[in-house]
C-alpha cells in the first residue's frame, strides 16, 4: 500500500466534497439574500437615513419578497432532508444467519486499517456495493416477515451515524471460494475509510437529498395544488443537482482511488485471479436469468435455487469451452456460501428478489407464483410451457379459420397436430409451381392459408406426404402464359412465393403477438397488488432482462413448441434443461440442438423441408394429435 496514493486519493475526494457544499452555501446565500436586503431597508428606515415614498415602497416589496423566498428556501430545505433516499433492494444478512461472514468481513477491516461496515446484504446482481442507510426513513426496524430490508441496520431513535452497509452479490458466494470473495471485497471494505470523513459524508447527503428531492416530484397521486408545489421543488433540486453533479462524480472518483490503492496490501496476487471469476460469474449469471429463469418466470414458477443454477452454469461453462478450462478445478476448496448457516434459506430468498426485480412476480407465494427445484424444472415448465405455447398456437389458428389437418378420419380430424401447423405454413412454398397470373393476384394469396381446399392447391400442400426438395419452376409444368422468358418467370415465381409465405408467417405472428399480450395484461391485473416496500418507488420489474419479444421470435417460439410436443407425444422425447441454453429436447438422451435452424427455415421462407427431413430422421409423426394442457 502507497501513502501517498491513498492521501492523494482522499485528498482529492474532500475537495471535491467541499466544493459541493460550496454549492449548497451559494444556494443558501442566494436564499437570504431578499431577506438581508429587506432588513438594511428597514434599518435604514428605522435611522432615518432612508426615508421618503420610494423608500417606503421599496421596504415593503422586498420584505414581502424576503418572506415569500424564505418560505420557498424552507420547504425546500425540508424536503431535501427529509425526502427518502432511494435504497438499493437487498436481502437481510443478519450476524446471527452469518457469522463467519461478519467474522471475515470485520477481520479485512481490521486490516485495512477502515471501519466496518455496519451490516452486511446481498443482492441478485454480480456486483458490490457500500450503501449509506443512515437517513432517518431508514432508521425504523423492518416490518417482521421480510427479507428484502436490512436486519439489523438501526433503531428509530438512531442518531450516531454509523458505518455504511455492504452489498455483496449473491452470485459471488456460492461461485467464488473465501479466499477469493475476501480479495474482491477488499477494495468495497476499504471504501468505508473514506466514507467516514465529515465533509464527504455531508456531501453525500446533500446530493442523495437532492436526488430524492427530484424524485418527488415526479410522485402521481396528489391534488393539482400540491403537484405544482412539488414541481417547483423538484426543478429547484434539479438545478443545484445539475450544478454538484461533476463535483459528486469526482468526489466518488477520488473515494474509489483511494480505497484501491489502500486494498493493494491485501491479497493482491489472488485478487487478480478473483477479478476473472468475477467476469465468469456475471457471464453465467445473466445467461441463467435469461435462458433458464426467464421462461419459468413466464410460467409462474420461479427457481428457488438460482445461485446454486449458477455454479452448475458456470461448471457446464467451464466443460464446453476451453477458455474456462481450469476453473472448475477450484469447486474442490470451500466456497464462500460455507460462510452462511442456512445457504438454502438466503439463496431461496435472493431468487425471489431477483424474480420480482427482472420479471414483476409478487412477493408472496400462490397458485399463479410458486417455487420451483431445480430437478422439477423439466417437468413443471419446460413441459408446461411447450404444451401451453402449443395449445396457444391452435387457438390462433382456429381463430383465423383454418381448417384441421386435410386427411385424417374422425375422431382425429378435430384433434391438434404438427400437420396442421406446417400446412398452414408452407401452404404457399408448395403452391409455387401456379401460372404466374395466378401468383400476382393477392386476393387469391391472402385467401389460400384459410380456404379449406382451394382449386389451384396442389396435393402435396396438405403436409401428409413426403417432401420432395424445394420446388423448381419447370417449363413442361409451369405452361407459361405470356411473352415472359423462363428465366424471367422463375425470378418471379420465386418473389411471389416469398411474399405469400410473408404473408402467412406475419398475420400468424401478428395474431400470436395480441393473443399473449391479452393473457400477459390479465396475468399482471389479477396478480398486481400494491405494497408499501421500502425501494419499490416504480412499477415493476426495475430491471427487464429482454426487450419484449418481435412477432417472429414468437412465432418460431409457438413452432418449436409444437415439435418439441409431438416429439414427446409421438417419438418418446422427454424435456430437458440445459444450464446455459435452458429448455431442450432430449431424443434418445441428447440433446435436440440441430432443431432451431429448421424452424426457422419454416417460419421464415415457408420451405419445410428441412423439418420434415429431421422429423422423419427422429421417428416423429406430425399427423399425428398431441396433448396439450
Amino acid at each position: 500500500m502507497t501513502g501517498i496514493g491513498v492521501e492523494a486519493g482522499a485528498q482529492a475526494a474532500r475537495s471535491r466534497a467541499l466544493a459541493v457544499l460550496r454549492i449548497r452555501s451559494r444556494a443558501l446565500a442566494v436564499a437570504l439574500l431578499p431577506a438581508a436586503v429587506a432588513v438594511v431597508l428597514l434599518a435604514g428606515g428605522s435611522t432615518g437615513h432612508l426615508v421618503g415614498g420610494v423608500w417606503d415602497a421599496a421596504r415593503l416589496v422586498m420584505s414581502v419578497f424576503g418572506v415569500l423566498v424564505l418560505l420557498a428556501a424552507g420547504a425546500i430545505a425540508l424536503v431535501v432532508a427529509r425526502a427518502r433516499p432511494a435504497v438499493s433492494p437487498t436481502v437481510a444478512i443478519a450476524e446471527e444467519a452469518a457469522p463467519d461472514l461478519y467474522r471475515m468481513v470485520r477481520d479485512l477491516a481490521d486490516r485495512l486499517d477502515v471501519p466496518a461496515p455496519s451490516a452486511i446484504a446481498l443482492t441478485p446482481d454480480c456486483d458490490s456495493w457500500l450503501e449509506d442507510r443512515t437517513h432517518p426513513a431508514h432508521g425504523p426496524p423492518p416490518q417482521e416477515g421480510r427479507d428484502d430490508e436490512i436486519a439489523g441496520a438501526g433503531g428509530s431513535h438512531r442518531r450516531v451515524p454509523a458505518a455504511p452497509v455492504l452489498v455483496i452479490g449473491s452470485p459471488f458466494l456460492w461461485w467464488m471460494r473465501v479466499g477469493e470473495l475476501r480479495a474482491v471485497l477488499a477494495p468495497v471494505v476499504a471504501g468505508t475509510g473514506p466514507s467516514a470523513h465529515p465533509d464527504i459524508a455531508a456531501a453525500r447527503r446533500f446530493v442523495r437529498g437532492l436526488d430524492a428531492a427530484v424524485a418527488v416530484g415526479s410522485t402521481p397521486g396528489r391534488c393539482p395544488l400540491t403537484r405544482v408545489l412539488c414541481a417547483g421543488v423538484a426543478s429547484a433540486a434539479r438545478l443545484m443537482l445539475r450544478g454538484c453533479r461533476e463535483h459528486a462524480a469526482l468526489m466518488e472518483r477520488g473515494v474509489a482511488a483511494a480505497a484501491a490503492e489502500r486494498a493493494q496490501a491485501v491479497d493482491y496476487g489472488l485478487r487478480i485471479v478473483a477479478q476473472e471469476q468475477v467476469g465468469l460469474a456475471y457471464a453465467g449469471w445473466d445467461r441463467l436469468l435469461t435462458r433458464v429463469a426467464l421462461p419459468a418466470w413466464r410460467m409462474g414458477r420461479w427457481p428457488s435455487r438460482l445461485d446454486a443454477g449458477v455454479v452448475a452454469a458456470l461448471t457446464e461453462l467451464s466443460r464446453r469451452d476451453r477458455l474456462a478450462e481450469g476453473f472448475a478445478s477450484r469447486l474442490g476448496e470451500r466456497p464462500a456460501c460455507d460462510l452462511l448457516e442456512e445457504p438454502g434459506t438466503i439463496d431461496e430468498a435472493a431468487s425471489l428478489l431477483a424474480a420480482r426485480l427482472f420479471h414483476g412476480g409478487p412477493a408472496e407465494n400462490g397458485p399463479d407464483w410458486a417455487p420451483v427445484d431445480w430437478q422439477e424444472y423439466p417437468e413443471e415448465v419446460v413441459d408446461r410451457k411447450w404444451r401451453l405455447d402449443a395449445a396457444r398456437l391452435h387457438r390462433v389458428l382456429d381463430a383465423q379459420g383454418v381448417t384441421r389437418t386435410p386427411g385424417t378420419t374422425a375422431p382425429d380430424s378435430h384433434a391438434p397436430t404438427l400437420a396442421r401447423v406446417l400446412t398452414h405454413l408452407s401452404a404457399s412454398h408448395h403452391a409455387a409451381p401456379e401460372p404466374p397470373a395466378t401468383r400476382q393476384t393477392g386476393p387469391a394469396l391472402d385467401a389460400s392459408p384459410s380456404a379449406p381446399a382451394p382449386s389451384n392447391t396442389p396435393a402435396a400442400a396438405d403436409g401428409e406426404t413426403a417432401p420432395q426438395g424445394p420446388p423448381v419452376p419447370d417449363d413442361g409444368e409451369t405452361a407459361p402464359q405470356g411473352p415472359p422468358a423462363p428465366d424471367d418467370e422463375s425470378v418471379r415465381a420465386g418473389a411471389g412465393t416469398h411474399t405469400a409465405g410473408e404473408g402467412e408467417a406475419e398475420t400468424l405472428a401478428a395474431a400470436l403477438t395480441a393473443e399473449l399480450a391479452r393473457e400477459e395484461a390479465t396475468t399482471s391485473h389479477a396478480r398486481s397488488a400494491p405494497e408499501a416496500t421500502p425501494w419499490d418507488d416504480t412499477a415493476l420489474p426495475l430491471f427487464p432482462l429482454q426487450p419484449p419479444r418481435t412477432a417472429r421470435e414468437l412465432l418460431t417460439d409457438h413452432v418449436t413448441a409444437m415439435v418439441c410436443c409431438a416429439a414427446i407425444d409421438t417419438a418418446g422425447a422427454t424435456p430437458g434443461l440445459d444450464w446455459l441454453d435452458g429448455p431442450s429436447l432430449l431424443i434418445n438422451g441428447e440433446r435436440a440442438a440441430d432443431l432451431t435452424p429448421r424452424v426457422l427455415s419454416l417460419v421464415e421462407d415457408g420451405d419445410p423441408a428441412p423439418l420434415r427431413a429431421w422429423l422423419v430422421k427422429s421417428g416423429i409423426r406430425p399427423e399425428k394429435p398431441v396433448r396439450l394442457v
